[in-house]
């Protein structure tokens, strides 16, 4: 029988003002800490972060992340880790800062502490860190041999930034179950070590975590629009960090992101967070895959519900040829590419088609609403009666 992995990290811990507390999480730890933090935060969150630590007995030495999470960058990060003796480094921002703090320790030698800032990524919970060039192209992902050991997920903190970014992640993480199905259907490895089958426990998470976006990702983007935070918010905050981080990770991603990586190949697309680009790959995923009108169109309906784009006009492409569709096609399926754990034998030919009829589908979903709605004007219950 074939072996079955499962991991993700010790200690998973979101709420309001949660960073007030992080020296409760670090002193059992270690007493000396690096902390890589996004430079926005530097005059703000550093003091009380510090000011926590300090009363915990734990000594803090800052680092201010320069914004690629690069090998300069890491090697700087680790010259100073060592300098401090840090036997934990935590890592306070977004994505790439995240990704610098867990390859630094990783080098050290040390544990990990993840502090997102914002819920537009999944990277908090995972073992996996990503390495880009100066100038911000993807080169490689390093996997760190361990899941971080404390993840802190402050809700206040997050609920200030945008709610583009709580949308892009609702993106990422509806991928999470779509593409968990892929790799059940075609037995492919997760990303556990070097690979096993998936758990029960995996494969569950991964459906709650659509269940949860379903159920309450309307609700949570009307309200943090406004910067308030509700129980549907902190929901999503969730699905999108911790379920869709274990999910990934523990089943393995395929189309929406496959679609995704090699749509940057257009520059148009660069604009745009890697949430909402996955979002849009998943509707191409399930053409693919030939699934039922229905769910395709379920999945139209949430993303363009909260504003995520689901057609090539969304992302900047309505000018887009034929022949750029079928470079992307060919782009796609690398050898690398985590395409290829797509359950239908896949040509260049047939990934751009499912695009251009993806983003056919979701035109057609847009009109089809906007008709509705022009519909509803005419019904004479809803028309106001002056006198």
């Amino acid at each position: 029988m074939t072996a079955r992995g499962y991991g993700g990290p010790l200690r998973y811990v979101q709420g309001p003002g949660v960073t007030d507390d992080i020296g409760l999480y670090i002193a059992p730890l270690a007493q000396s800490a690096l902390i890589v933090i996004d430079g926005f935060f530097w005059e703000t969150l550093r003091p009380k972060v510090e000011a926590n630590l300090t009363a915990h007995g734990v000594k803090s030495h800052f680092v201010k992340f320069s914004g690629e999470s690069s090998d300069n960058e890491v090697s700087r990060t680790v010259t100073e880790g060592k300098t401090a003796q840090a036997g934990v480094v935590i890592g306070i921002g977004g994505g790439k800062a995240l990704d610098t703090a867990k390859i630094s320790a990783l080098h050290l030698g040390a544990r990990t502490v993840t502090v997102p800032t914002i819920a537009s990524t999944d990277s908090p919970t995972s073992s996996l860190g990503v390495i880009y060039s100066e100038e911000g192209v993807y080169d490689r992902v390093v996997r760190c041999g361990r899941n971080p050991d404390v993840v802190l997920v402050d809700s206040a903190l997050i609920i200030k930034a945008p709610v583009r970014f709580l949308v892009a992640g609702m993106g990422d993480a509806l991928s999470t179950w779509y593409e968990a199905r892929s790799n059940f259907e075609s037995r492919s490895n997760n990303y556990i070590g070097e690979g096993y089958a998936t758990t029960a426990a995996g494969a569950a998470i991964a459906r709650r975590c659509h269940e949860v976006l379903m159920r309450d990702g309307r609700a949570a983007y009307v309200a943090a629009r406004d910067g308030k935070l509700t129980p549907a918010v902190e929901n999503i905050i969730e699905a999108n960090t911790l379920l869709s981080g274990l999910g990934f990770e523990n089943c393995g991603v395929s189309g929406a992101h496959g679609i995704h990586d090699a749509l940057t190949v257009l520059e148009p697309t660069h604009h745009f967070f890697h949430g909402e680009k996955v979002a849009f790959g998943i509707i191409g995923l399930l053409v693919l895959e030939n699934r039922s009108l229905t769910e395709i169109h379920e999945a139209i309906d949430f993303c363009q519900g909260i504003n995520l784009p689901t057609t090539l006009s969304d992302l900047g492409l309505e000018n887009v040829t034929t022949a750029q569709l079928l470079k992307v096609g060919e782009i796609a399926l690398d050898v690398r590419s985590v395409i290829h754990s797509v359950p239908v034998t896949l040509t260049p030919q047939l990934i751009a088609d499912s695009i251009w009829t993806a983003s056919a589908l979701a035109t057609q979903r847009k009109n089809e609403a906007s008709q509705s709605t022009s519909h509803a004007d005419l019904n004479p219950s809803n028309w106001t009666i002056f006198g």
